[in-house]
């Protein structure tokens, strides 16, 4: 037996892929070339990566974040497909229509009211003064002395009824005088008044409430400053 047969050679071939030293992936060497197209004794390992390529991992479906889906419906949509907030909406607008129902019932109420009053009493002011003559006949009769017995009772009774429907006479002696509600039919001067008087009472006004039926008949004195005595006295000397 020879050297060469005892102790055969012995070949190291480095099969790693990806250079220790730089990291770069390596090609393929020409015995893994021909093991690739069938030629070769030895097949490539199922699990080896395709030339030139890196090793990938595959991610697990479990690792995967789901993004979930926002919807592009808009705000108006969503507020119309939601009951409770469609319900609400018509609830506020059938309880502002029967606010604004029961406020116009309030206001009318108030008008009729008002328009009632009104009425009611342009009726007792117009009775009032179609009786004013029958009230100047009690007064004559009174001054002259005529208003005596039942006659006397019965007219006290028409005049009580005739001021509780608000019926008020105006009109007296010293007061002073108001064109608003006086009529002056006679006039004269006074240095005992301090300014336009009712001295006389021909006649006596009446007002119904704020309303006057009739103004009153008078007299009116004016003031009329004194004579100076020092003057008549310089005449004499």
């Amino acid at each position: 037996m020879t050297q060469s047969e005892e102790q055969p050679r012995v070949v190291v071939n480095d099969r790693r892929r990806v250079d220790p030293d730089t990291g770069e992936v390596r090609p393929p060497a020409a015995d893994e070339a021909e093991a690739s197209t069938g030629s070769g004794r030895h097949a490539a390992p199922e699990d080896a990566p395709a030339s030139g390529t890196l090793d990938t991992e595959e991610v697990p479906a479990a690792d995967v974040t789901e993004v979930p889906e926002t919807s592009t419906a808009p705000a108006g949509e969503a507020v119309a497909d939601d009951p409770a907030v469609a319900l609400k909406a018509q609830l506020d607008e059938r309880t502002a229509d029967l606010q604004r129902l029961t406020a116009e019932y309030a206001n009318y109420r108030k008008r009729i009211e008002r328009d009632r009053e009104l009425v009611v009493a342009n009726a007792k002011a117009q009775v009032a003064g179609e009786l004013l003559a029958v009230l100047d006949d009690i007064e004559r009769a009174g001054a002259h002395g005529d208003l005596t017995g039942a006659f006397k009772a019965v007219a006290d009774k028409l005049v009580s009824a005739l001021h509780g429907t608000g019926l008020e006479p105006f009109g007296h002696e010293g007061e002073e005088f108001d064109p608003a509600v006086h009529e002056a039919v006679q006039h004269s001067t006074s240095p005992d008044v301090g300014g336009p008087t009712v001295t006389a009472v021909l006649r006596r006004g009446y007002r119904f409430g704020e309303r006057v039926l009739r103004p009153a008949m008078v007299a009116v004195t004016d003031h009329e400053p004194a004579a100076e005595p020092a003057a008549d006295d310089q005449q004499q000397d």
